[in-house]
């Protein structure tokens, strides 16, 4: 079964407090290769784990990767956002929240910026 066919991805942070891997179970989209999450809850502690190290392990259909998490800001990116809140919503019925995108490699804009 193809990635996008999936229902969950498998998301695993750096816990901000214990230092130890956190691993969850979490609805996603995907788009031009990259996967898309998004927190319902700005306060979620996934979130505060990303906000405290962007860095990532992302599990889903038999693929694997280590990467980084980055906001998608609406008013940088409102394309981007709308576009991946809409394939949520055809998804799963659901598209609100704090978009966050989770890609291979480092990436030049960290999560760290995300403010509740």
């Amino acid at each position: 079964m193809e990635a996008r066919e999936q229902q969950y991805l498998y998301l695993t942070t750096q816990g901000r407090k214990s230092g130890l891997s956190r691993e969850i179970e979490i609805w996603f989209t995907s788009r031009d290769g990259r996967y898309y999450v998004i927190a319902e809850y700005a306060s979620s502690h996934w979130v505060q784990n990303l906000q405290a190290d962007a860095r990532v392990h992302v599990r889903v259909g038999g693929k694997s990767f280590d990467g980084m998490a980055r906001l998608i800001v609406p008013q940088s990116e409102p394309e981007l956002h709308r576009a991946v809140q809409e394939l949520s919503r055809k998804k799963y019925g659901w598209g609100e929240g704090l978009v966050i995108e989770l890609a291979p490699g480092r990436l030049l804009a960290p999560i760290s910026n995300l403010r509740p």
